[in-house]
């Protein structure tokens, strides 16, 4: 294949093709242990030879790794435990590390064991290895004499597991993970002694979206589209979007890379089969031969639908127009959203959407290395507010909506009720109409579900603002018994205050259009 560097590398890294190689090399000199393959070198296939040449080839300036872990995520049946088990081999054997330590984990310790026995297979294999290497077999345990090193599956309890001195880790299946406990355990911290260390993730779609491999998930897919950055972390994620038509034969090869080589056409159309005849198999195909999410909360927005409101607006023509406000203020700490909504003036015109966004400055750069958000680089480009201090003073959102009201005709401002009451007060003073808005179903699903109904017409224009993005792709919405819904701020993975402020503004822009609609129709028409 032509190797082109993936786009993630830092200003400061470099291609180190030598170190490249020399991983390619190791794993080119195993051997396939699985079906037609078994006992034939392993040649790597073009997706596979890119996460390889990535990982071990892409170095910082003092040589070492760049990126400490790897997030790959695929369908079954595309190879990935013959390609867990040779990474594994490779930081044992080759990795140049004084006293290995590569551990192999899983919900359980039989899943677990599925690429220690591929690894031990290929080990057997290779009379190279084997000649320093002594496979304990019932301990699920390979031992490289060399470098004093071994490859060890671990068990799922997470008590026993402090004080690992992890070189390497291989976690399979992280989305049948019951928490987090153990990949906190295994990556936070426990490498901190190596110069080096690579958690090396692989698994398939899961179908709990509370769960740590959802979380992988949405970080690796914000990295790749740009929305976050965090240059430890080695996003690969195939599979289909939700939008995708999962029926198309055409799409299944842009979920499986490895499709017509280790997963069979004919196998694949045979399970499409099974699925389109039994509606009870089409989550099952959906998520493990397509790699899709399904059966669990959902982000709210499809990206695709909210994308549709992405056009630029002409904010010199708002000057003067009437419009209404969101207020979400959260703590003092975190962020706070204030939403203008601008109704339509005709049925040809858009609801326009302007929002304003504030946090504070001396925990901006905290902030960005802790949630790995772009907060900083938004903060730089204006469309985040950056308060002096290390909390956010009131005063300076205050001035904000006083200044924008010289500009705009702001007619009313919801805000949540039992936030920041002397705030409100202030406003009110100035003249605002404030009007208390209640977070729960009774009051936020009406407005939730219009705003749902307009931008899948397009009928809202938010100009592609990507803090406003970013929040709209974390929203998850609760439901109750009578279908009534709600944005859930602990379930939502990340920030959705502007979006809630938006709900809030644009119930104020739906019923007082209503009420003038109602006056109309109750009063007549006026003939001077």
């Amino acid at each position: 294949m032509k190797y082109k560097p993936t786009k993630f590398m830092l200003k400061t890294s470099h291609y180190d093709k030598a170190k490249a190689d020399r991983a390619i090399a190791f794993i080119s000199n195993l051997r396939h242990t699985k079906g037609k393959w078994s006992g034939k070198k392993f040649e790597l296939l073009p997706w596979q030879e890119q996460i390889i040449r990535d990982i071990f080839g892409i170095v910082k300036e003092n040589g070492k790794r760049q990126f400490t872990n790897a997030f790959v995520e695929i369908p079954k049946k595309n190879g990935k435990s013959e390609l867990a088990a040779a990474v594994a081999l490779y930081l044992l054997y080759a990795d140049n590390e004084a006293s290995a330590e590569v551990y192999g984990a899983a919900a359980d310790r039989q899943q677990a064991s599925i690429v220690f026995d591929v690894a031990k297979q290929m080990t057997e294999q290779s009379p190279a290895l084997m000649k320093r290497s002594k496979i304990r077999s019932a301990q699920k345990r390979l031992i490289n004499y060399s470098n004093a090193g071994f490859y060890q599956v671990l068990s799922s309890e997470v008590g026993t597991k402090h004080g690992l001195n992890v070189s390497g880790l291989v976690f399979d299946e992280i989305h049948a993970q019951p928490n987090r406990h153990l990949y906190d355990v295994l990556t936070k911290g426990s490498g901190d002694a190596r110069e080096q260390p690579l958690f090396f993730i692989i698994t398939t779609a899961g179908n709990n979206k509370e769960s740590i491999c959802y979380e992988l998930h949405l970080k690796a897919k914000d990295i790749i589209s740009g929305r976050k950055s965090d240059p430890t972390f080695y996003p690969v994620i195939y599979g289909l979007e939700e939008n995708d038509d999962w029926t198309n034969e055409k799409n299944w090869y842009k979920a499986n890379p490895s499709l017509g080589y280790t997963v069979n056409i004919e196998k694949a159309r045979q399970w499409f089969n099974e699925a389109r005849d039994n509606p009870a198999e089409e989550n099952n195909f959906k998520q493990l031969r397509l790699n899709m999410w399904v059966n669990s909360e959902v982000r709210w927005i499809p990206e695709h639908i909210y994308n549709k409101g992405s056009g630029p607006i002409d904010f010199e023509a708002l000057k003067g127009r009437e419009c209404y406000g969101g207020l979400d203020l959260a703590s003092t700490t975190d962020l706070a959203a204030f939403v203008l909504i601008f109704p339509p003036r005709t049925e040809y015109e858009n609801y326009i959407i302007y929002p304003h966004f504030w946090l504070p400055k001396d925990t901006l750069e905290l902030r960005c290395r802790r949630d790995h958000v772009m907060y900083d680089v938004w903060e730089r480009q204006g469309y985040i507010n950056a308060t002096e201090g290390n909390v956010i003073h009131y005063a300076f959102i205050e001035k904000t909506i006083m200044d924008l009201s010289k500009i705009y005709n702001i007619k009313e401002i919801a805000h949540d009720r039992w936030e920041a009451t002397q705030m409100v007060q202030n406003l009110q003073d100035e003249g605002f109409i404030m009007v208390p808005f209640g977070q729960g179903y009774k009051s936020m699903s009406p407005p939730m579900k219009e705003f749902y109904k307009l931008l899948l017409e397009g009928k809202i224009q938010h100009g592609g603002n990507p803090v406003l993005r970013w929040m709209a792709g974390n929203v998850v919405a609760e439901t109750d018994e009578a279908e009534n819904i709600k944005p859930s701020k602990k379930k939502s993975t990340e920030k959705i205050d502007g979006i809630v402020a938006a709900i809030m503004a644009l119930d104020r822009c739906v019923r007082n259009a209503k009420k003038q609609e109602s006056a109309y129709e109750n009063r007549g028409l006026l003939i001077l």
